[in-house]
């Protein structure tokens, strides 16, 4: 593998401005975003009615709070409601360039700029560079992923190779042979694409990967890294793009200059200190998609304030902590309980379940435990499974219990994953 690069500020107009000019630009945006919405996006244009707001009543940082907070979760429902978009999109769907679904439903729209998610500056941060070679290996296929990355690396001025997931072996030889000097996608794969390459003494030039969509441990970094492969990762939604980035410094991940990133203590929903948990909320500027003070469902910290070597001013996230609600990440995707119970409800002979996710050699798994008049049946079994792996676009295997085996009280879903 070839030797560590050093990381870039990808746009020192935005990312090495004072905080005060910072804050200033964010404010500015902010208020040129709620007009927008107020002209363009009809729910968002009740909401901030029924807070008893204009468009002329936010004029800075200082208004933020006023602002009503859009959950996540709601979305759902809200889309349904007002198809397809609940009201809060800022174009019509026939001027859109994508509209991707995620589980839920939920439906998310894409403008036309090339960069639409923001990534181009985390890619940067990691220290890709024009010219770079990147496969690709997040999913093209109704969620957004993909399409972020590739985005952001052909703004960079990298050739992208649109893999998608999957294909191990065909992978390998694209990256191989095409000469592909960067990454993108989900950290496990990266590792056992780098792990096959070392088993089959296949030659790769892998220098550098950003890598979202599933939790890094420090120990599955070590492990990439000792590939001579520099591992930085991002985290956003595919409802906002990207919120934040590591940079070579690390320490943390950078807000981005082009959003704005509140955490929210848990109960009070005021703006939490730092070091202390609370929900990651934000608001972006996007004019197909103006979310205003959008809430994720993420719980996650700000990093104590200071200056970075990297030399952006930024603040910075500590790091997640989990999320609100019924929610967990597997394999990069949102499984949620009331989406599981839904897809059994369908089945006469199921009964009350549990989602079991463990995670070995840096892979997630993910199996159900049913209760069934049928335990044992093989052909039932199997159903479900694919069922449940239609709607949550995860793989899991389902075991059959008798009626009556799962521990009273149990969760829907049994989290058993350690991240070290």
């Amino acid at each position: 593998m070839a030797t560590l690069r050093a990381g870039s500020i990808h746009d020192a107009a935005l990312e090495s401005t004072s905080p005060e000019a910072w804050r200033a630009r964010l404010g500015e945006r902010l208020s040129a975003a709620v007009a927008r919405a107020w002209e363009n996006a009809p729910g968002a244009r009740r909401a901030l009615e029924q807070a008893g707001l204009a468009p002329g009543d936010v004029r800075g940082l200082d208004d933020l709070t006023r602002l009503p907070v859009t959950r996540k979760d709601a979305l759902p429902g809200l889309q349904a409601a007002e198809p397809p978009f609940g009201g809060l999109a800022g174009a019509s769907i026939g001027h859109l360039a994508r509209i991707y679904q995620s589980p839920g439903p939920i439906y998310d729209p894409q403008g036309h700029d090339g960069d639409f998610w923001r990534f181009r500056h985390g890619l940067a941060a990691a220290g890709f560079r024009r010219g770079d070679v990147v496969l690709n290996s997040a999913s093209y296929h109704l969620t957004p992923l993909g399409f972020m990355f590739d985005g952001a690396a052909r703004a960079l001025g990298c050739a992208v190779i649109p893999a998608g997931v999957g294909q191990t072996e065909l992978q390998l030889k694209a990256a191989a042979h095409l000469r592909a000097t960067a990454y993108t996608g989900t950290p496990s794969f990266l590792f056992q694409l780098l792990s096959r390459a070392a088993e089959t003494a296949t030659p790769l030039v892998l220098e550098v990967a950003f890598v979202a969509a599933e939790m890094l441990p420090e120990s599955l970094r070590a492990d990439i890294e000792a590939f001579g492969v520099r591992c930085r990762q991002g985290y956003g939604t595919a409802d906002l793009g990207c919120l934040a980035y590591e940079c070579a410094a690390l320490g943390g991940w950078h807000l981005h200059p082009d959003a704005l990133v509140e955490v929210l203590d848990l109960e009070t929903g005021l703006p939490a200190e730092p070091g202390q948990p609370g929900e990651i909320v934000a608001t972006i500027f996007e004019e197909a998609y103006p979310l205003l003070r959008f809430a994720t469902g993420d719980i996650g910290a700000l990093a104590p304030p200071g200056p970075c070597a990297c030399g952006r001013v930024a603040p910075k996230l500590a790091g997640l902590l989990g999320r609100v609600g019924d929610a967990v990440k597997v394999k990069g995707m949102f499984v949620r309980g009331g989406q599981m119970e839904a897809v059994l409800k369908r089945f006469p002979e199921a009964g009350r379940f549990r989602a079991v996710v463990t995670r070995e050699q840096h892979v997630d798994r993910l199996s159900y435990e049913v209760e069934s008049d049928r335990p044992g049946d093989a052909a039932l079994a199997a159903a479900l499974a694919e069922a449940l792996r239609e709607e949550l676009k995860v793989r899991g295997e389902v075991t059959l219990l008798a009626r009556g085996a799962l521990p009273e009280g149990s969760r829907k879903i049994d989290d058993r994953r350690t991240w070290r």
